[in-house]
């Protein structure tokens, strides 16, 4: 009987249930409350997570600038030493941007195919081209292919070379060029926070981007026809459209140098000897911008590695800080300046790939680095290094000399303090001449990210596959663009 009686209670509840559900969610449904995600509102997280994570010090100044020999550190040294940390590769890097910027730039890209709104599937395509870019320059071979496949239950995607991501970056720049051409506004400029909504910039932003893209795999391809495509397409033409994010003065919306730095008392990211031998060599307005004094009133930077320090000869107090412009909470984050697109074009130039004048572009590069610098400073700063232009350029160690050596030093030293790009485009021109790291763990310049080990476990077939095809899981394996 007590078996009996459970059952007949059992049944009965299941009736009421039953009939309790008949029409619940029309019931239950809010008909004034959206029940999907308008495109655009994804596009601000996209943008602050891509710069936020490339630009904290623990990417662009460890893996960046320490490895581009821009920022030297007097304590806590061993990424400069070439031992990166794993959990910084595995969380900002790998897992940050494909699921925070590629995967969330998709998705955006679907829900905006959805509502018809082509402006907004340009410039989501922008995003997932800037994110695989960097996640390709970082490791080489990673999924693309199948990456984006989890919906279907593909948990394990192939690797594909890097010849094949760089085809699917390009395509995926001419699609959003031909959706951005027909200009307008963003459906919600607000979250836009480079352009304010408008697309004809972010058309600009396609196809200078495409022009660095080819550029990247200029050694072992010839993009002469493509680049020269791209010269009779809107291209950045000054500071004004450049892509870059412009910081708050607080967290968490500062720039995360300043944050990490000045907000977070942590002083050892200071200027590599290099940097600052460079500038004084050549008269460099962009010294007092760049570098700091040390205690003792003198520009002295320090040369990459060293075990032991901060020690009498390398210490916080005689090695001098990152200047004022640089630790400036509203500087901004760059995803690409006119700076360097300026540099990219005289060395296509120089190169004969792309019908233009490479001295122009060579000025045109150093001029958008003078007249950006000034507008970083604080306020109260009253560097105008525009007026020292002219004599700047006059020097025969800058004067245009239609060497690629001079194009890729000035171009180098414009993309301080963007430290990825930095080592980036190092690794692609070998200017200016590094050596590696005194008391390096390696003895080069690393050439890659290793993979995370979460690869390994999760994705473990896939992952051995890519590196047989690659070479070795390590920093010195060259990635498939580099000379």
């Amino acid at each position: 009987m007590r078996v009996i009686n459970k059952l007949f209670i059992l049944l009965l509840g299941l009736m009421i249930f039953s009939s309790c559900d008949k029409d619940f969610e029309e019931i239950n449904t809010n008909p004034n409350e959206s029940t999907a995600v308008p495109s655009g509102l994804l596009l601000a997280d996209i943008i602050r997570v891509a710069q936020n994570n490339m630009y904290d010090t623990f990417v662009g100044g460890d893996m960046g600038s320490c490895w581009a020999q821009q920022i030297a550190k007097v304590q806590y040294n061993d990424e400069a030493r070439y031992v990166p940390r794993p959990s910084v590769i595995q969380d900002l890097v790998w897992k940050g941007l494909w699921e925070d910027v590629v995967g969330d730039a998709r998705a955006m890209y679907n829900l905006a195919v959805d509502e018809e709104d082509t402006a907004m599937q340009g410039v989501a395509l922008v995003m997932q081209a800037y994110g695989l870019g960097i996640l390709t320059d970082a490791f080489g071979m990673i999924p693309y292919t199948d990456a984006l496949q989890s919906a279907e239950s593909n948990f394990s995607p192939s690797y594909d070379s890097q010849e094949v991501v760089y085809d699917g970056i390009l395509s995926l720049l001419d699609e959003a060029n031909t959706h951005l051409a027909a200009g307008g506004s963003l459906s919600f400029p607000t979250s836009d926070l480079i352009y304010g909504g408008n697309v004809g910039n972010w058309q600009k932003f396609a196809n200078s981007l495409k022009f660095r893209s080819l550029m990247r795999i200029s050694a072992k391809r010839d993009v002469s026809a493509a680049l020269t495509e791209l010269m009779s397409r809107p291209m950045f033409t000054s500071n004004a459209n450049e892509a870059k994010l412009d910081y708050l003065s607080a967290e968490p919306n500062a720039n995360p140098i300043f944050e990490r730095i000045i907000q977070g008392n942590r002083n050892e990211w200071k200027a590599n000897e290099v940097l600052v031998n460079m500038l004084i060599e050549n008269n460099d307005p962009r010294l007092a911008v760049y570098v700091g004094q040390n205690d003792e009133g003198e520009y002295r930077g320090k040369p990459s590695g060293l075990r032991d320090v901060p020690n009498d000869t390398y210490s916080y107090a005689n090695v001098s800080p990152l200047g004022s412009a640089i630790l400036n909470p509203n500087a901004p984050g760059y995803l690409m300046s006119y700076a360097q697109l300026s540099f990219l074009m005289a060395e296509a130039a120089q190169n004969g790939w792309i019908p233009a004048d490479a001295a122009t572009h060579y000025y045109n590069g150093i001029a958008a680095s003078f007249g950006t610098q000034r507008t970083n400073l604080e306020e109260t700063e009253s560097y105008d290094l525009m007026g020292d232009y002219a004599a700047y350029i006059s020097q025969g160690s800058v004067a245009y000399n239609g060497s690629l050596e001079q194009i890729g030093e000035q171009a180098w030293l414009a993309l301080f303090p963007q430290g990825f790009e930095s080592w980036t485009e190092w690794r692609r021109t070998g200017f200016p001449a590094l050596s590696p790291a005194l008391e390096g763990e390696i003895d080069q310049i690393p050439s890659r990210y290793t993979y995370p080990g979460i690869e390994q476990s999760v994705n473990q077939a896939a992952y051995q596959a890519a590196v047989a095809a690659q070479g070795p899981d390590l920093l010195t394996t060259k990635v498939w663009w580099m000379p």
